[in-house]
């Protein structure tokens, strides 16, 4: 039994009527719920009288220090069970480390912690990394994003990795660790004998000195499938040097994410060349980089070559225009793999959607989701849109946000909308001026049809 309620303020009664439900629940989420430490005393109980209880998610609630100490009562009992906790952005500080630190050391089932957005800080980081190397602490994913940390969290978290063969994930993102941190921590995830499947290093201060160091984690274990290093300042040179370990017969890489990193143009060459050879990728993220048409159509080419898995492809915001819209096409057209596109907030306009059509019309094309947000889109392509809409049963998921469209064009994605054929589940039309004879038309269709969402 599942209980997943988010957004909800907890009257009394409401309260109490879900603790009676609670009580045979192995999943328990209450996300956004106002909750406090005085809520976590009847959870603490739950969670000593429940031990079919395996995952336990409180995000975004007032728990604090008090509150967590409560829990840990519960997590602490010999009937305790619980595999995954959530507690992000829970108003914690360091002093809820040391009770952390104790369920780690004391209770095998917990696999998963997730404890970022608190201030923990370096102190209380190095407090859980303590009970992380208690030989009962079997902990397989840490989520320490937003936590205050600094480079000096580094010799501690080796320290942990070394002792802890059964971390799979990492994160720790957005935090102040530099390059010379980063490169530590690097050279004791190559050295520890821990299988890491995951990496996220997002905003963590990273230039090009630290992608050498990042490049051997990826030659030497091979088990690393996600790498996120979005937010971090590499440039060609740095991205050049990644690929010499993503290029690696033994790297496995999966999804890699590559937002905002400073690059340009000059780095399609060798992302091309990863995107038509490693044929474990299936998702790269590319926004907010300075990529161009000229880049664009080098990765189009690669989008074309049968050994790309490629499945989703994310240039948002990338300097493109009309201008690689036909290269696009003939990826489309070409590549049977790719469900996802997110090509949003470039300066495609009617002519450069127009072209795109033309290879989501293709047989070969299977995507799912077309994200085309801010691309000085008209009503004047709705009518191609529409058809494709209405004919690919592939696409469930369309995104137009921000796009002049008015009552013409809104028109003409509404009709596609009713037809039959029309697989869209998922219409996004943020920030659209309409009439209100025209809300009249979408409110009617999404009662018409229960199945379509039009977020707006």
């Amino acid at each position: 039994m599942e209980l997943d309620i988010q957004c909800e303020e907890m009257s009394p009664s409401r309260w109490a009527e879900l603790l009676t439900t609670m009580k045979s629940c192995k999943t328990i989420r209450l996300d956004d719920c106002n909750l406090s430490s005085s809520n976590c005393e009847d959870l603490s109980s739950i969670i000593n009288t429940n031990p079919s209880l395996t995952e336990l998610k409180l995000n975004n609630n007032e728990l604090g220090d008090e509150g967590v100490e409560y829990l840990c009562k519960g997590l602490l009992t010999p009937s305790c069970s619980l595999q995954k906790l959530w507690l992000q952005n829970c108003n914690l500080t360091s002093a809820s480390c040391e009770t952390l630190r104790s369920v780690l050391s004391a209770q095998p089932s917990l696999t998963e912690l997730h404890v970022g957005d608190n201030r923990l800080g370096t102190a209380g980081v190095k407090v859980l990394c303590q009970g992380m190397m208690n030989p009962s602490c079997k902990l397989q994913k840490l989520q320490l994003e937003y936590c205050e940390l600094t480079a000096d969290i580094v010799e501690a978290l080796n320290a942990a990795l070394q002792s802890k063969p059964t971390l799979k994930e990492l994160s720790l993102s957005n935090n102040t660790l530099g390059d010379t941190a980063v490169k530590q921590l690097c050279r004791g995830l190559v050295e520890a004998s821990c299988n890491l499947e995951l990496l996220h290093l997002e905003n963590c201060g990273i230039t090009s000195d630290s992608c050498t160091d990042i490049s051997a984690v990826l030659r030497n274990k091979s088990s690393l499938m996600d790498l996120s290093v979005g937010d971090n300042k590499i440039g060609d040179s740095g991205l050049a040097l990644l690929c010499q370990g993503l290029m690696h017969p033994s790297c496995k890489i999966q999804k890699l994410w590559l937002w905002d990193c400073d690059l340009t143009s000059a780095s399609c060459k060798d992302l091309s060349r990863l995107i038509s050879t490693k044929e474990t990728l299936t998702e790269i993220s590319l926004i907010d980089n300075n990529l161009r048409d000229s880049g664009m159509e080098m990765l189009c080419q690669a989008l074309k070559d049968p050994k790309s898995k490629l499945q989703e492809l994310w240039v948002r915001e990338c300097g493109l225009t009309a201008a690689c819209c036909k290269a696009v096409s003939s990826a489309l057209s070409t590549n049977k793999h790719l469900k996802v596109l997110h090509i949003g907030e470039n300066k495609l306009g009617d002519a450069g959607v127009e072209l795109l059509c033309e290879g989501l019309m293709h047989p070969n094309c299977n995507i799912q989701s077309l994200w085309l947000g801010n691309c000085d889109l008209t009503a004047g392509c709705c009518a191609t849109l529409a058809t494709v809409m209405a004919t690919k049963q592939c696409l469930t998921e369309l995104d137009l946000s921000y796009n002049p469209l008015e009552d013409e064009g809104i028109r003409k994605i509404c009709e596609a909308l009713k037809k039959p054929s029309c697989n869209v589940q998922q219409l996004i039309l943020y920030d659209i001026l309409w009439s209100s004879e025209v809300d009249d038309e979408l409110r009617a269709l999404e009662e018409s049809k229960p199945e379509v969402k039009i977020i707006s």
